[in-house]
């Protein structure tokens, strides 16, 4: 799907959102639901910023780090990937103070979903720097290269590029997952949209609201990720085509 349908679908959803909040029946649940949805928007955020940091972290430990850092990173990994967000949810937020560490339920919500995004983050950093052709490789070895000058300047901005659309895709069901939090009495937009449900009744006009609002969020992230592939191919792009204009093969 093109960058301009997708723009097309986000206007849509946002003219029905403000058409829908100025009936009557609608309109009332409206200051609610936008609090909740801001409270979702920070939780996402830095859930995004954080699995960001420990993909990367955790996929170079697995790949280049000592013995206990790769045995550290794997264990990570597989503990987050294979257990349930919602039972790491609500593990850090009640069990941990049983041990005396006692988490605000915002910051439970960010390190909750950060972590389990960021350990299937850390296998799309791992396959993307794998997919970068052997003969890179060897040509910045031939350049007598460092390791990180290597991944620094020539590995990973080629794997950076086949990173995005699945960490786009990431993104997105960090962005859904945030509606568990309202298990641990964060006020977040599914919380809000259950408690004036059960307050008023009116399921119609919240849910869809919700819905829409959901929608148009996850659409900026879409939008957002195939700028940035675009912007990123492009700029791959001619910088291959100066290297060869130098005669640089790598």
């Amino acid at each position: 799907m093109g960058i301009r349908t997708l723009v097309a679908m986000l206007v849509v959803a946002l003219v029905v959102i403000g058409a829908l909040a100025t009936q009557e029946s609608y309109k009332v649940f409206m200051p609610g639901l936008l609090q909740g949805a801001v409270l979702t928007i920070e939780i996402a955020i830095l859930g995004s910023l954080l699995a960001i940091v420990m993909g990367v972290l955790a996929a170079l430990a697995r790949m280049y780090g000592p013995a206990p850092l790769k045995l550290l990173a794997t264990v990570y990994v597989e503990i987050f990937r294979g257990t349930s967000a919602l039972v790491q949810l609500f593990w850090l937020f009640f069990v941990l103070p049983q041990f005396g560490v006692t988490l605000n339920a915002f910051l439970v919500a960010v390190l909750a979903l950060g972590l389990n995004v960021g350990a299937y983050g850390s296998e799309v950093v791992r396959g993307a720097i794998q997919s970068v052709a052997r003969g890179q490789w060897e040509a910045s070895t031939a350049l007598n290269m460092s390791r990180p000058q290597m991944l620094r300047r020539i590995i990973l901005p080629q794997a950076f590029v086949a990173m995005i659309p699945p960490w786009g895709n990431l993104f997105i069901e960090l962005l859904k997952s945030t509606a568990l939090v309202s298990l641990i009495t964060l006020s977040d937009l599914a919380f809000k949209a259950q408690q004036m449900n059960q307050n008023t009744f009116k399921t119609i006009p919240i849910f869809t609201l919700v819905l829409l609002m959901y929608l148009a969020m996850s659409l900026v992230v879409t939008i957002g990720m195939r700028l940035l592939e675009r912007r990123a191919s492009l700029g791959l792009a001619r910088g291959r085509q100066h290297d060869l204009g130098l005669g640089i093969c790598f």
